[in-house]
This record gives structure tokens, C-alpha cells and sequence, in this order.
């Protein structure tokens, strides 16, 4: 039932968010997803247990993740062995039921474990999709070959640090001869798709000498809290994601790398205080701008270009991003290379890449 202090229309707007993640599912092939998002818009609709869970966390910010939220909290439980009845449609646990019937077994988790759910509703996405790195990888290769210098590496929205490994993957367009690959052949992450990306750029060699990153609340990938709280945020009938995900883990373990539990907007300005002679620092993110609030955005914005005026030749700056820019959530990736020109200190700007909301496609933009 609305009450007083529910702003009006908030529950259908709840219904709306989340039909329009079925719709996206759909078209980011997980059948699954699509078919329980919009059973559950039409029971959020009509003040069903969808929206008891949800109520606590409605809102009317479309970048703040709900749906993806409450699904990964159901996600959790099944992973766990804790929903017996609904992990025969979840292929991520070996399920092999088709979709269509999921809703049913889906809302009596939701009835049984409403309170629980409510809570875990509240938790961040945490996902840092390691197949996002197919798209950032154009923007890293251009920064570098443009510069020749080895790269620093300082990753906002960090999450467990995962992509701070992105030199160490595999990259492939399987239709494609060794001319289309890049990376590590003998990786434990193997990203394969169509990586439309030319085979001059991907010549570029790439010597990475730190990494480091920042996240508000970062996942320790030492225990199985935290491999669960990643595992919980991948879709449960992709399990192409969850291969990669355990795959970067195994990497993880043996290539260092560091990140800070402190806000963007305090961390990066302290690393960017003095430009790093003989390196290039890339300043890098993916689907983190839709969860600093604008004040943070200024802050974090602010530091970048004022570290771009400061670089030189010797000690430049990239600003790599891989953002959602519509409704569907098709990445764009962007870079920004200071100094940029030979004839002043403009930075470089462009758009590099086209890419999907899990890395593939990727579609290369010519300058």
C-alpha cells in the first residue's frame, strides 16, 4: 500500500526499471534474466513481494543498478545451495531447466527469504566485468603506442582489482588469424569475441610497472565472502562470465597489485600530486561514473586535467573510460592523452571504441 512518505509513482517507476532490464537481458543474451526482470516488474506493479524487497532502496536514479542489486542477492542464494527449488534454472550451478518456468520457483525464494533479501539488496554492484577489458584495451594500446613508455596504472572503481591484471589476459577474434590476438596466449583469461580491432594497434607491446586502484568498499578476493559477493554479481545462465571471473581470480594470486578502500575523489587527486618521470599514467574506469555522486564526479574530473597540465612528454597522462552513454548500456570507450600534440599542451581526445555492456562487441573507431 503508497503511503505518505512512498513518492508518488515510485513503485511504478521500480516496475519500470526493472522491465526495462528484461528488455536489455534479452538483448545481452540471458533469456533468464529477461524472463524473471519482467515477471518481477509485473509483481513490483501491483505491490506484489518484489516490491517489499525493493521499497527499501527504490529511487528514482536509474544509474544506481536496482535490478542487477536484487538479482544478484536471489543469485547469492543459490550459489549457496540455499534455493533448492529455483537452482534447477540456474545454469551457473549446473541447472538445466529452460527459463520460462523460473518465475514461480523464483518468487517463492523471494517470499521466503523477503527480510534477508531486502538487506542484501542494499550491497553495491561489484561486479568490474573482466570481458569490459576487450573494450578498454584500444584505449590503452593507442595511449601507449602514442608515448612508448612503460605504464603506470591507477584504477578507480577497482572492486577486487581485477582488471588491474588486463595485461595479462588473452584477447582473440576467434575467426581470426594471430594477427587479431594480443595478450598472454597462455592466460587463465581468455577473452574471445568480435574484437574488431586492427592488427597495427595490436602490435603494440605493453610493460605495466604498478598497479593500483581505489574502491569505496573493496573486495577482499582472499576469502570466499568476497569470491562469493563477485560470483553473486554475474548473470546466472552466463557462465562464459563466470569462467573469466575465476580465471582472473587465478591470476590474482600471482600477479600483485594493490587497492585502497578510500573514495576516487580523495585517492586519485594524491597520485596524481606529481607527474611520474619515464612513465605513462593511465587513469582508467569502467560503469563507475553513474555511481559517484556529481560532486565526486567534479572532484575526480578536476584532479585528471589538472595532472594533464602538468604532464610532459617524459611523464604523460591518459584517461581511459569505458562508460554506458544510453539506455541499453553500449559502452563507449574514450581517451584522453596529455600532452596531445606536438604543438601545444591540448590533449588528445577521441572516441576509440565501441564496445558491449560485457566487453563484446567491440568495434574499433578510426580516427
Amino acid at each position: 500500500m503508497t503511503t505518505l512518505s512512498e513518492p508518488p509513482g515510485l513503485r511504478a517507476l521500480t516496475a519500470t526499471f526493472l522491465e526495462q532490464q528484461g528488455e536489455a537481458a534479452a538483448l545481452l543474451g540471458s533469456h533468464l534474466y529477461a524472463t524473471l526482470a519482467r515477471a518481477a516488474a509485473a509483481d513490483a506493479g501491483t505491490g506484489g513481494v518484489t516490491w517489499r524487497i525493493l521499497r527499501p532502496h527504490a529511487t528514482e536514479d536509474r544509474g544506481s543498478a536496482l535490478t542487477l542489486r536484487f538479482l544478484a542477492a536471489v543469485h547469492r542464494l543459490v550459489l549457496q545451495g540455499r534455493a533448492p527449488g529455483l537452482a534447477p534454472f540456474y545454469p551457473s550451478v549446473g541447472g538445466t531447466l529452460p527459463p520460462e518456468g523460473a518465475w514461480p520457483a523464483f518468487h517463492a525464494v523471494l517470499e521466503e527469504h523477503a527480510g534477508e533479501l531486502a538487506e542484501l539488496v542494499g550491497w553495491a554492484c561489484q561486479t568490474n566485468e573482466v570481458g569490459r577489458a576487450a573494450g578498454l584495451l584500444p584505449g590503452f594500446l593507442e595511449a601507449v603506442r602514442a608515448t612508448g613508455l612503460p605504464v603506470r596504472l591507477l584504477e578507480i572503481g577497482a572492486s577486487a582489482g581485477l582488471q588491474l591484471r588486463w595485461d595479462r589476459f588473452a584477447f582473440a577474434w576467434d575467426e581470426h588469424p594471430a594477427s587479431h590476438r594480443w595478450g598472454r596466449p597462455d592466460s587463465p583469461v581468455r577473452l574471445s569475441g568480435h574484437w574488431d580491432v586492427p592488427p597495427g594497434l595490436l602490435a603494440t607491446t605493453v610493460e605495466v610497472v604498478s598497479r593500483d586502484g581505489c574502491d569505496p568498499d573493496p573486495v577482499d578476493i582472499g576469502t570466499d565472502e568476497g569470491r562469493l559477493r563477485l560470483r553473486q554479481s554475474v548473470w546466472g545462465d552466463q557462465p562464459q562470465r563466470l569462467e573469466r571471473l575465476d580465471g582472473a581470480l587465478e591470476l590474482a594470486a600471482v600477479v600483485p597489485a594493490t587497492v585502497e578502500r578510500a573514495r576516487a575523489g580523495d585517492w586519485l587527486p594524491a597520485q596524481l600530486a606529481e607527474p611520474a618521470p619515464g612513465r605513462l599514467t593511465v587513469v582508467y574506469h569502467s560503469v563507475v561514473w553513474q555511481y559517484l555522486a556529481p560532486e565526486e564526479r567534479d572532484e575526480v574530473e578536476a584532479a585528471i586535467v589538472a595532472a594533464g597540465e602538468r604532464a610532459t612528454a617524459d611523464a604523460p597522462l591518459a584517461w581511459v573510460r569505458s562508460e554506458p552513454e544510453n539506455i541499453l548500456r553500449a559502452m563507449r570507450v574514450r581517451l584522453t592523452l596529455w600532452p596531445g600534440t606536438q604543438r601545444g599542451h591540448e590533449p588528445l581526445e577521441r572516441l576509440v571504441a565501441k564496445a558491449g555492456a560485457h566487453g563484446f562487441p567491440v568495434r574499433y573507431q578510426t580516427p
